[in-house]
């Protein structure tokens, strides 16, 4: 891993970044400020920022440049409060600052509890498998392989976000892809920054960002959404559109590893002939 690289993801300048990006997009009348004339990039002035907030504009330029000084919990509320941050972005920004670190340091683990695999296998219908911290995809069962094709990804380059950007089946699968790319990618930045020295997050990223503009674009907007839940769409092959509710869940804390299960929704004819389209499948194998 290259220095340049090591520096471009230091938790400061993600800081800073982040800093950055949610002070552009606060319009003066937000909070009570008169618009004025024309300003050279969008959002607030630094110098707003620093006002609202209570802190000398010096201090607050250092914090933004992603220099190394200390802040308090207290201000921090307080600059959430000033940046309109909601609950996400908030605990965003308390770990960027290391004043809530997580009990202990993001490591992207490869092993897998026996117990897991029993589990998959129960679940016929419902495409599932193991996440790392890193997004590696470590386990999985015949449900998902016949919707995502894990099996034909060599383990090197068996990873979700590689895949998502990098696979144009998986950008056929997740239709609208656009929209569900980026939620996935804000899903992972939460993850990112929990092992923001890792060296094998941080070439994944490096590596995503020199061949994606897709990824490239995407990391550079700062998007951070809440734990990866809620619904997906997929277009499944002779089947067609189908949406699915899905969630993840923590299977191994100490060794950061979930699973990540998808259900069609009930009470759908696509639903229901998603399913006989997995039932066949089985049956034929």
């Amino acid at each position: 891993m290259s220095e340049a690289l090591t520096a471009s993801q230091h938790p400061r300048t993600e800081l800073a970044e982040f800093l950055r990006s949610r002070r552009e997009r606060i319009s003066p009348n937000e909070v009570g400020l008169p618009a004025g004339g024309r300003r050279r990039t969008p959002g607030l002035r630094r110098e707003e920022v620093a006002a609202l907030a209570g802190v000398g504009l010096s201090w607050y330029t250092w914090l933004e440049q992603g220099r190394d000084i200390t802040v308090s919990s207290a201000f921090l509320d307080n600059l959430s409060r000033v940046l309109k941050l909601d609950a996400t972005e908030r605990r965003h920004l308390f770990l960027l600052a290391h004043q809530r670190l997580p009990p202990e340091v993001g490591r992207t683990s490869c092993v897998v509890p026996s117990l897991i695999g029993r589990l998959l296998s129960d679940l016929a219908v419902r495409p599932a498998y193991v996440l790392n911290l890193r997004w590696d995809v470590l386990a999985w069962n015949s449900a998902a392989e016949r919707v995502f094709g894990f099996a034909h990804v060599t383990t090197d380059r068996r990873n979700l976000l590689r895949m998502l950007f990098t696979s144009s089946g998986m950008r056929e699968l997740f239709t609208p892809w656009d929209e569900q790319a980026l939620q996935i990618l804000s899903s992972f930045r939460r993850d990112f920054v929990r092992a923001i020295h890792d060296a094998d997050m941080v070439d994944l990223v490096a590596e995503l960002e020199s061949v994606s503009s897709d990824f490239n674009i995407g990391w550079q907007q700062q998007e951070i959404h809440g734990p990866c839940q809620g619904t997906r769409h997929l277009k499944i092959p002779t089947v067609g559109l189908v949406e699915f509710e899905h969630t993840s869940l923590l299977i191994d804390e100490d060794r950061h590893l979930r699973l990540v299960y998808y259900a069609a929704k009930e009470g759908r004819l696509e639903s229901r002939a998603f399913e006989q389209w997995l039932q066949n499948d089985a049956a034929l194998a």
